[in-house]
């Protein structure tokens, strides 16, 4: 216990001397996908130091970049940083999907070339594994990988790219067998900075572009930057998604932090007392937190089990779902309680944090389906975590 005191004190000092006061409350919960992050000068600096100590990726090894904390370690950093509204702009799908991946599957050469740029925030990584023709059936990818020797060849596309547009390098599934579904598939590293890679941006509702469309055309694929054995990317793949899934959820949880009630009394009535007047609307804001409080003590327990037993189960499913309802659900209660702030678009009469909030409630008409469809993570629950079996 005093250990720990004593690393608290040490985190306190060293926030006190690299975050800068006026980066408080400046970060984008949907940075990863939404555009390059900010690149301002005291930004720049705050990523450095963070990179520079391990704080960006904190529990991963030293040798990768990280600083090597344990969980109680990693917990106080986090609850130091909240305290004074710093935020870790170091992340993204790379960072919390495929880096977990690759420790687990990927060669030493390989977890030393990627890991330690992408602890650091200079390098950015794009998932490539939904294509027009594999949604829900991911298995049926067809961007093909043809062996050359010593390199593969991709022709072939893949849709919804989270920020591929801004990407260094994709991580996914190619086929590299016609003849066989699931062992067909092959888990590789494709550097998106080459000749025959076409990029195209999908506008959304929202009027951001977040994801695109990418285009293989004849781009080469050394065979160094294979994850695992060909033909056994399915089984890497699914891993990667059980990562994926885990981080949605808990990323829902952090960015439900924040006091709905607080934001709530910016717009409506308030009592003597402090409270919101409405009672309906109380009663529907009170409900929410309370759900969001148990939702966030659930992630808490699944994260230690998840660290226990070397990574997340088909638990993350579950909390993927309740983690989409409820953002769903906040947004909408956000806009409720702005009324006429809550329908800006652009121009004069609404600030910066309506417009944003009312871009995210369009933008969380997708969170039931990205990641894995509430559908397909219902089926996954049924069968892996109560048991259940087809019926035919």
């Amino acid at each position: 216990m005093a250990d720990l005191e004593s690393f608290r004190t040490e985190v306190r000092n060293w926030l006190a001397d690299n975050f800068d006061p006026a980066l408080k409350g400046r970060h984008n919960p949907m940075g990863m996908v939404d555009g390059p992050t900010d690149m301002s000068p005291d930004m720049v600096q705050w990523r450095k130091a963070l990179g520079e100590r391990g704080f960006g990726t904190p529990t991963w090894p030293k040798e990768y970049g990280g600083a090597g904390l344990s969980s109680k370690e990693a917990a106080i950093l986090d609850e130091e940083m909240r305290k004074i509204g710093a935020y870790n702009p170091i992340g993204g799908l790379a960072v919390g999907m495929f880096a977990p991946t690759l420790m687990e599957y990927g060669t030493e050469a390989q977890k030393r070339q990627w890991l330690p740029p992408l602890s650091d925030g200079s390098l950015r990584g794009c998932q490539g594994y939904s294509e027009p023709g594999a949604g829900s059936d991911l298995a049926n990818v067809q961007s093909f990988a043809e062996d050359k020797g010593d390199h593969y060849l991709i022709n072939g596309q893949k849709t919804w790219q989270s920020g591929g547009q801004w990407a260094d390098f994709c991580f996914g599934l190619f086929r590299t067998d016609k003849s066989t579904k699931h062992d067909g598939i092959t888990f590789l590293i494709v550097d998106m900075d080459q000749p025959g890679v076409e990029r195209r941006p999908i506008k959304m509702i929202s009027g951001l572009s977040p994801f695109c469309e990418t285009f293989f055309t004849d781009v080469k694929v050394p065979k160094e930057n294979r994850v695992g054995e060909e033909g056994k990317g399915w089984t890497i793949g699914k891993r990667l998604l059980q990562f994926e899934r885990a981080g949605i959820g808990g990323g829902g949880a952090r960015a439900m932090m924040r006091s709905l009630a607080d934001h709530a009394k910016q717009y409506v009535e308030v009592t003597g007392d402090g409270e919101i007047a409405d009672k309906e609307l109380r009663l529907k804001v009170i409900k929410h937190e309370m759900s969001v409080r148990n939702f966030m003590g659930t992630v808490g327990r699944a994260q230690r089990e998840a660290r226990e037993q070397g990574g997340p189960s088909a638990t993350s499913s579950v909390l993927k779902n309740v983690g989409a309802k409820l953002a769903q659900e906040r947004t909408d209660l956000m806009v409720e309680v702005m009324g006429m702030q809550g329908l800006g678009w652009e121009g004069e009469g609404f600030d910066e944090e309506e417009l944003k909030t009312t871009r995210t409630w369009l933008w969380n008409r997708a969170v039931t389906i990205y990641g894995g469809s509430t559908e397909i993570q219902n089926n996954i629950i049924s069968k892996r975590v109560l048991g259940m079996l087809d019926h035919q």
